[in-house]
């Protein structure tokens, strides 16, 4: 999807409170405190690849090297280019001030479940974009579930999330905070 496309995802959805949504989910994501500190895991047979290239040209447009992802990988090859070769074992490393991205369609399984309650009971940040899962929006600090039969697909918001978050113009006001906060109660305003 190229800029253009997304202007016009933006266009489409701006009454809807998916925009504003995706924005503070982006701005979550910069609460990263250094470069290599955001994780961005999915499952074993859906590596969030492409976001996790969108979230890396905005750190570098950006001039944000706290956005910089780390991908990581159920089983990388080990002759795997460095940044290709970050296993699960980065999870079990992560600290405060770090934030685990889980991204994820369908359900996380049982081992990755384990791994983010870990990183969360040391103090790392955890989001996640997801398709509905109750069990691993129960462990995120914040999560942002994209509906089956939505104005969103899961793709569209990855987008919208990774460009949100390369947003350096906008800081949030009181009252952009407190739209968050009411939308964190109620969720996003989907129209029928």
């Amino acid at each position: 999807m190229d800029a253009r496309s997304v202007a016009l995802l933006r266009e489409i959805l701006a009454s809807t409170g998916w925009i504003e949504r995706t924005r503070e989910f982006g701005l979550a994501l910069r609460a990263t405190r250094s470069p290599g500190g955001l994780l961005v895991v999915g499952t074993p047979q859906e590596e969030p690849w492409h976001l996790t290239a969108h979230l890396s040209d905005e750190a570098r447009l950006a001039g944000l090297p706290q956005l910089a992802p780390t991908l990581v990988r159920w089983t990388p090859a080990p002759d795997a280019p460095a940044h290709l070769r970050v296993g699960l074992e980065r999870i079990e490393q992560a600290r405060r001030g770090e934030t685990l991205f889980v991204v994820t369609e369908e359900r996380a399984p049982e081992p990755l479940l384990e791994r983010v309650g870990d990183a969360r009971r040391v103090g790392a940040t955890v989001l996640a974009l997801d398709g509905g899962d109750p069990d691993l929006e129960g462990l995120a600090h914040d999560a942002l579930a994209i509906p089956e039969r939505g104005p969103l697909s899961f793709d569209g918001a990855q987008h919208l999330i990774s460009l949100a978050a390369g947003e350096t113009d906008r800081r949030p006001g009181l009252r952009d905070r407190l739209a968050r906060l009411l939308d964190r109660v109620s969720g996003p305003r989907v129209p029928d």
